[in-house]
């Protein structure tokens, strides 16, 4: 497990990857209501006013707080579920632990 940083410039399905990768968990990312383009970058699916820049994630932060400051940083809704995608993972669960 590894940190990894996420910007405005990256495309979904390179977060998604990431985030499976470092966390074992599925990162869902909308747009509106909807799943997002997975060739769309982050800042083609931005909304509201968004700070942008980077924002690291780290295997120690809370499921809750991510959604939190991903919402915040680039006005992107995310959810995190478990491997399988079938559940979505409590906010209160650290990343690290999202797999199951």
């Amino acid at each position: 497990m590894a940190d990894f940083k996420i910007s405005g410039r990256m495309s979904v399905e390179r977060i998604q990857n990431q985030f499976k990768e470092n966390f074992g968990g599925t990162l869902r990312v909308y747009y509106g209501a909807k799943f997002a383009d997975p060739k769309a970058t982050l800042a083609s699916i931005r909304s509201g006013e968004a700070k942008g820049g980077e924002f690291t994630v780290s295997g120690n932060m809370f499921v809750g707080r991510f959604e939190d400051e991903i919402k915040n940083q680039f006005g992107i809704k995310v959810q995190v579920a478990n491997k399988d995608n079938t559940t979505l993972v409590n906010d209160k669960t650290p990343l690290s632990k999202c797999s199951g």
